[in-house]
């Protein structure tokens, strides 16, 4: 009878011990997944950012122009000031 609930015991320890181990290779696996896709991403991003920033740097001079031809525009003087009364 003990013997019997003995080896009861034993057999549910060795499932368990299946199972858990399992579960580990399981969360193992997902972890070294979840750092590829991170790296995959935040490469990707990188790379991108390497690839656009010749177009990035040539839009902050056209930017650059644009805002000191406006301010050139603004110190003009105004034409009240020409145009006699």
């Amino acid at each position: 009878m003990e013997e019997d609930k003995l080896d009861k015991i034993v057999a549910l320890c060795e499932s368990n011990n299946k199972i858990l181990k399992g579960m580990q290779r399981s969360a193992r696996a997902g972890r070294f997944f979840t750092i590829v896709y991170w790296t995959l991403i935040i490469g990707s991003a990188v790379g991108a950012y390497y690839y656009i920033q010749p177009y990035l740097d040539q839009a902050m001079r056209l930017y650059q122009e644009i805002n000191s031809g406006v301010s050139k525009v603004n110190s003009l003087p105004s034409f009240d000031s020409i145009l006699p009364r």
